[in-house]
This record gives structure tokens, sequence and C-alpha cells, in this order.
């Protein structure tokens, strides 16, 4: 692949945007395949996902690039394709990738049809201004419905039926026409080659040895090695010491022209340094203005992390140090509880992100965490006039300074069979949810789109969604805002002590049944101790519900025998007396699944 390919006419960037599992890393398998990058030897499934987790789940988390030379009609093409993920939380991810391309590929099932994640994607394709492709795999399958699907993408994205490819990625059929159809129907980069040198960094990943790699795209000028480079960001420059490809193994080239897609390292240190969005340019000639970056992903589910068992807290400091390095859109800062000693509030895109930021921590760390309930980020107005958006129920101030209470709304989407619209309506219904419009796609087929206050979505609807749909339903949600709300902060006292750890933010309507659960859980869920323990839920000042702990208690009275019955009282008062004094100098031992027990929604 030594070629210097002239001009930007043969060169095509684009990405595969789909639904999870509709097909998106078999098809960039294949595309390796039979563009000879990947020889039978090296091949295997999912090629481009490099994380043990995104083999395992079946997903890709984050996204990849990789540069293929294809020949059509006697010249070289060189393809860019930008792996993307497909799942709601890494949407933020696809915004990146779209941004460095002129087209993307629409993959969607032919056995699924449209999905709520392909709607939304190509949405965000479509305010990127990328060209479109239309692509139906799967079509070998004997339930595929290749016609039906086509009428669904027309029906919603506006993509003709008869203009959509129809391929199987496994087995290759219409993989080569596609790529032909690329090279044909997809638009190449603007020839910029004689402006100041302007790249976009989309990506970035941390090598232990050679610091920050950075993936970029380059939109004008071009990169060479030894160049010295700014970072318009940040203002810091640099000296590259290696630009290359990605093919599908880094491999160093000199120099990388205006629409070009590959890698750049400069010895720069910290993931810290460099923010994605950000514009590389040349320190000595530098670009007019920097590229349009992305708006900072929004962290909307918040939750503790404490050390478990066998875990002390610098080691969990580092650990998250290490995962920062390769996830930008994760924050995290120190925190301590009474109940839970010293941890860290870290902040995340949604629900699926937060379980593997864990289990990244748990494998590729080896530690054990404690975690807390999920709770979503909330604005407050205040009497002064202020606004202030708080992530935890234990930062809200007095309700005398506030004016009102904002919750997070979002716009969901669930595309769903027909025969289970109703269970979806009164799950909707319980959530808060009100319904804006519904879409028939076809006969059997409908897309539902809800107003939806996020903190009664963030939990187990998923779970719960997929229960009444029996696995067909599918969901997107997209933030609008923040909203005033009737709500109130549940405090949970244990032995008459509010822990901070377990307080909430609820719908006031919600309040008193929700407490009520908590307590009976929190009962179940904390052991008997030698002497009875309260346990109160609280509005404000209020008493809403109690719950008590029983004691253990020995026979005092089992060795006596016969007599008068004051003996017996007064040991029995001997024992009270004790009793009372370890309960008030005695602190209650709250185990983790207490902690967990808030979290599970269900009755």
């Amino acid at each position: 692949m030594g070629l210097r390919y002239m001009g930007t006419e043969l060169i095509r960037n684009f990405s595969i945007i789909a639904h999870i599992d509709h097909g998106k890393s078999t098809l960039a398998d294949r595309m390796l395949d039979l563009t000879g990058l990947v020889s039978g030897k090296q091949a295997k499934e999912q090629f481009l996902d490099s994380m043990d987790l995104e083999r395992e789940r079946g997903i890709t988390i984050k996204a990849s690039a990789v540069t293929m030379p294809f020949k059509h009609e006697g010249k070289t093409y060189m393809l860019n394709l930008i792996d993307t993920p497909g799942h709601v939380d890494f949407h933020y991810e696809v915004s990146r990738s779209l941004a460095a391309c002129e087209g993307a590929l629409l993959v969607v099932d032919a056995t699924q049809g449209v999905e709520a994640q392909t709607v939304a994607n190509a949405y965000l394709a479509v305010e990127t201004g990328v060209e479109i492709m239309g692509v139906i795999n799967k079509t070998d399958l004997p339930a595929a419905q290749p016609d039906v699907v086509g009428e669904e993408i027309e029906h919603i994205l506006g993509i003709r039926k008869n203009e959509c490819f129809h391929i199987s990625a496994k087995s290759g059929a219409g993989v080569k026409e596609l790529l032909e159809a690329i090279v044909t129907l997809l638009p190449p980069p603007k020839d910029n080659s004689d402006k100041p040198a302007a790249a976009l960094i989309f990506d970035s990943h941390f090598d232990e040895y050679r610091g920050v790699i950075c993936y970029v795209r380059v939109f004008e000028g071009a990169l060479r090695t030894k160049q010295r480079i700014r970072l318009m960001g940040s203002g810091r420059t640099y000296v590259i010491t290696e630009i290359g490809k990605f093919s599908p193994h880094m491999k160093p080239v000199d120099t990388l022209g205006t629409g070009e897609v590959g890698y750049c390292i400069a010895n720069i240190k910290k993931l810290a340094d460099v923010t994605i969005g950000d514009t590389i340019t040349d320190d000595s000639s530098p670009a007019e203005k920097a590229l349009p970056g992305y708006k900072p992903p929004m962290q909307m589910v918040f939750s503790d992390f404490y050390p478990g068992n066998n875990t002390d807290y610098s080691s969990l400091r580092g650990a998250f140090d290490k995962l920062a390095l390769n996830d930008a859109s994760f924050s995290f800062y120190p925190q301590s509880s009474p109940a839970l000693g010293f941890g860290f509030r870290c902040g995340f895109l949604g629900l699926l992100h937060m379980e593997i930021v864990q289990e990244r921590l748990e494998r590729e760390s080896n530690i054990d965490v404690i975690q807390t309930a999920p709770t979503v980020s909330y604005e407050i107005l205040k009497k002064d006039g202020t606004v202030k958006r708080i992530d935890s129920p234990s930062e809200l101030p007095d309700a005398s300074h506030i004016e009102e209470l904002r919750e997070p709304f979002v716009r969901l989407e669930i595309i769903t069979g027909t025969d289970s619209y109703g269970g979806i309506m009164k799950l909707a219904e319980s959530r808060r949810c009100k319904l804006i419009k519904t879409d028939y796609l076809s006969q059997t087929r409908v897309m539902l789109e809800f107003k939806a206050p996020l903190g009664e979505i963030v939990y187990d609807f998923y779970d719960v969604l997929k229960g009444i749909s029996r696995g067909y339903a599918t969901m997107d949600y997209e933030l609008i805002g923040f909203e005033k709300s009737d709500l109130v902060k549940i405090n949970i006292l244990v032995n008459k002590a509010p822990v901070d750890a377990l307080a909430l933010i609820v719908h006031r309507d919600k309040a008193v049944m929700r407490g009520k659960k908590l307590i009976i859980k929190l009962r179940r869920a904390i052991p008997r101790h030698q002497f009875e323990i309260p346990l109160q839920v609280a509005i404000g000042g209020k008493i809403i519900a109690r719950e008590t702990i029983k004691a253990y208690r020995k026979d005092v009275t089992a060795k006596l025998y016969g007599g008068d019955v004051t003996r017996k009282m007064k040991v029995l008062k001997k024992q009270k007396e004790g009793k009372k004094r370890m309960k008030s100098v005695a602190n209650v031992q709250i185990p983790q699944e207490a902690f967990m027990s808030i979290l599970d929604t269900s009755d």
C-alpha cells in the first residue's frame, strides 16, 4: 500500500450505522476480507472490536478506523471505514464518527426491520449532512422480508426502497457490488490541499509506551512526520513522531493528505491534554479557525463507587485514572460517605455505559467496587434567581432556598409489534410518560414517541419493556431539557440517623409508596442486631413511614423458677436498660445488599 493517492477524488470516507445486532461488524469483516486486508489466517469474527467485552457482548463500544484499497475500473481507491457503536448510550461516539465522513451506510436487518436506534442514527446522519445509502442485510435468512423492510425504510427515513442494496454480510453476497456503489455514489472529500493544515481528532486511545494516539481525519492541508503541530483548543504544541494508517494494524506513512484518515503520535503524555473534537494545525502557519468540534457529551446518570472488600482507595483511584485514558465520556471526582468511607462520584452517558465501566474496572484492574443506586441530575432555581445543577440528592439545599426543582425530560422513541401496544402504553403511563405521536410503520409494527422523565426510565424501564414485548421492542432516547416538576427529597433514617447514600429525589405522588417499599426492603436486607433498629422515611421534617428491625433477645428468665413475679420484672428491666444503652452508642452495619435493594424498583 505504498501508493501516494493523487488528489482527493479517489478517497471515500464512510461509516456504517445500524442498530445493535444488525450485522455492522460482520459487514466490516467482509469488507476487510474482500479488499484483501485480512487474509483467511488472520480473519476472525468482529475483527475491529478489539476489547474482550465488545466480543463477548457482541456490541461495538469504541469507534475504530481502517483504510482499505479497492480496485475499480482500473483505478485504486482508498476507502476509509470508520466503525461506530450502535447502542443508544454510545450515541456520542456515532456523532463523532459521522463528522469525519462524507457518507454513511445505513444497515437494517431484513428479519427485524427498522429499529429505534436505526432511526436515531439516521437522523444524526441527516443533521451532519452526510450522504446516506440504505443497505438491507441478512437477506439470505428464511425469515427475511426485504420488501417489507424496504417499505419501512422508505416510510420512515425517506430512502427509496428500490435504491436499497440487498446483501448478506455473513455469506458475502452483494458486498462487492456495495463497495462498487460506495465508489460511484458517495462523494469524495473536498480538495483543500492548498490550505494550512487542519485535522479533526475524532477519537484517541492511550498506549503505555508511546503516549496518546490520536485518530485524525485531515480536512485541509497535510500532516507530516517531524512537523511541529498545535492543538487549537488547548494551544499546546508538539512534534509529530509518527503518522500512519490503520490497514488494519498501524502502519507508518510519511504524510497524511487532505481527506485521509489515520493516526498521529506526538509524545502527548496524558489523555486529558487531548480533547476529542479538537483541531490539529501547523504551528508555524496555523489554520484561520478551528474545525467545528463536537458538543461535549452530557452525563445523565450518576452513581457512587466505593472500594469493595479487597480493594483500597488508592488502587480504585489508579483504576479510574487508567480507564479515563480510554473513555473521555465518563467523569469521576472524590466523595466520602459516613456509611461507606471514601469513594468517587461518577457520571455516565447512560445505564449500559455504567455497566460497561463497572465491568471494565473489575476486569482490567481486578478490583472490587461497591456501587450505589444510580441517580439522574436535577436543576434547581434558587430564590435568588441562580440556577444550579446537582448530581446527587445529598447536594439538595434546604427547601426554603428553592424556588423550583427541575428534572431532565427526554424524547423517547419505542418501536414495537402492534400486539404489545397496550402493555407498553400501560407501562409508559405508570412512569409519567406522555404520548406525543403514534406512527404505524406496517400492519404489524408501530413507532411510539413519548415525552418522558429520565429519572423514571433510567432504572429498569428497558428490561420491563423487553419483557412486555417478548424481546421485540427497541427504544432510543434523546434529552430535551430540564422542566419544573413536583419533586421531593426522601430521607431514610436508620436508627434515627439519616443515611446520605440512601436519599432519593422522587415525584411527590410516588413518595409515600416508594418510601414504604424502600424500608420494607431495607428491613429484609439489614441483619438483626442486639438492639431494636427503627427505620424511618422522612420528607422534610415529617416522618411518613416506619418499620422496625427486632432485636435478638436472650431468655434471661430461663433460670428463674417460682417465687414472686417482681424477680422476673427486675431481670427484664435490667435487660431492657442494657439494650437501650447499647442502642444509643452502637452504629448499625448496613451491608452492600441494602444499598443495592434501593436500586431494584420492581415490586
